[in-house]
């Protein structure tokens, strides 16, 4: 009997929450998401101009749209129909604007390839450089002890 409370539990902790709770969106989420157009460069949640012009009736039409039951892609596609690309905080990943996510990590990636080839030749020709050491004959070595000899 006291098995079956500790098994209830595990299986409310193993069982995933209901799809609704994920698919809800707040309006801090979809006010973040949107870039108020006072020209703060702030997001519309973060806006911090008394009686902005932009940001509180943006605020006010996101909880609206929220009200009547939209999601939080419906209401940013009609702030994007409405208002165009730049009411969006962030670009969105097509056409063009997948360059902006894609063109930082390519042009690190050409900078590392860049300092490793550097980085590569710097030492190659360290090494080329480096005197080849040559073993003495047999006459070339007496006549370095001569010498040695001499200085001492």
């Amino acid at each position: 009997m006291r098995v079956l409370p500790l098994l209830a539990l595990l299986w409310l902790a193993l069982v995933p929450a209901p799809v609704e709770a994920a698919v809800a969106v707040t309006a801090k989420e979809v006010e973040e998401a949107l870039t108020c157009q006072c020209g703060c460069g702030l997001t519309v949640h973060s806006c911090n101009h008394l009686q902005c012009g932009s940001g509180i009736p943006l605020k006010q039409e996101v909880r609206q749209l929220l009200d009547q039951g939209l999601g939080g892609d419906e209401i940013l596609a009609r702030f994007r129909g409405k208002y165009g690309e730049k009411i969006l905080s962030s670009p969105t990943t097509e056409g063009f604007n997948l360059a902006a996510w894609v063109f930082p990590f390519v042009m690190l990636g050409a900078g590392v390839v860049l300092v490793v080839g550097v980085v590569r030749r710097w030492t190659s020709r360290e090494t080329a450089a480096a005197p080849v050491s040559a073993s003495l004959s047999t006459e070339e070595r007496r006549k370095l002890d001569e010498a040695l000899r001499d200085m001492s």
